[in-house]
């Protein structure tokens, strides 16, 4: 899960990247308003955290242009101030959830979660996808019921295809996905996650069509 972190105090955007990456996610941050709006137009990010109190453009107004421009990214808000007025202000200008300063990293993590598997329509912390099951909560990987231990990154593919379950997802979508802006973005890395993960998930876990893409095979045995 590719996450956008919005927040100028160093010390917390460093905290929260770190809480983000150690819950499966991959977190890019930025601490100025307008490059958050252009990230924001311009990218496609499964969630964005974004603090209101930010120089050259507030949240608040990064957050209508998103939204005017079509963009329905899950927007977890931050302030320091937190008074009701506020959070009616943020959620009508497109807010999904609400997280005044300070607060808890664990809550932080569950709120960003919660946010998006429901963007993705799925309810629980469980992804049940044909033998393979995935909790978000605990980031384990199971495969008829025996526990496969999968590296980060390994879990971070497994994690988006169980989100997106019903489609196909193409190379390009997924490298952006898993490594952001890094310069690891090439099919062959890819491809190499891919065949780890099949030696230990097994055939037909993770299917292949050809010339679109890949996917969990919810049929297979």
């Amino acid at each position: 899960m590719r996450v956008l972190a919005v927040e100028d105090d160093p010390r917390i955007a460093t905290d929260v990247a770190t809480a983000l990456n150690g819950a499966g996610f991959r977190t890019e941050t930025c601490a100025d308003g307008e490059e958050a709006w252009f990230l924001g137009d311009t990218e496609d990010y499964d969630l964005i955290v974004l603090d209101l109190g930010l120089p050259g453009m507030d949240g608040l107004s990064v957050l209508k242009r998103w939204r005017a421009a079509g963009c329905d990214t899950p927007v977890l808000v931050l302030t320091a101030r937190g008074t009701w007025q506020e959070r009616v202000e943020g959620i009508e200008a497109g807010a999904d959830d609400y997280l005044p300063k300070p607060f808890r990293m664990e809550e932080l993590v569950a709120r960003a979660r919660a946010l998006v598997r429901r963007a993705a329509g799925r309810g629980t912390a469980v992804q049940d996808v044909g033998p393979l099951s995935l909790d978000t909560n605990r980031m384990t990987v199971a495969v008829r019921g025996v526990p496969v231990q999968v590296t980060a990154l390994e879990y971070r593919l497994l994690s988006y295809l169980a989100l997106n379950c019903d489609r196909v997802i193409a190379p390009t979508e997924l490298l952006e996905h898993l490594y952001g802006d890094d310069d690891a973005r090439e099919a062959n890395a890819l491809e190499a996650v891919v065949a780890r993960l099949r030696r230990k998930l097994g055939a037909g876990v993770i299917g292949t069509r050809r010339g679109f893409g890949y996917f969990l095979d919810g049929t297979a045995a």
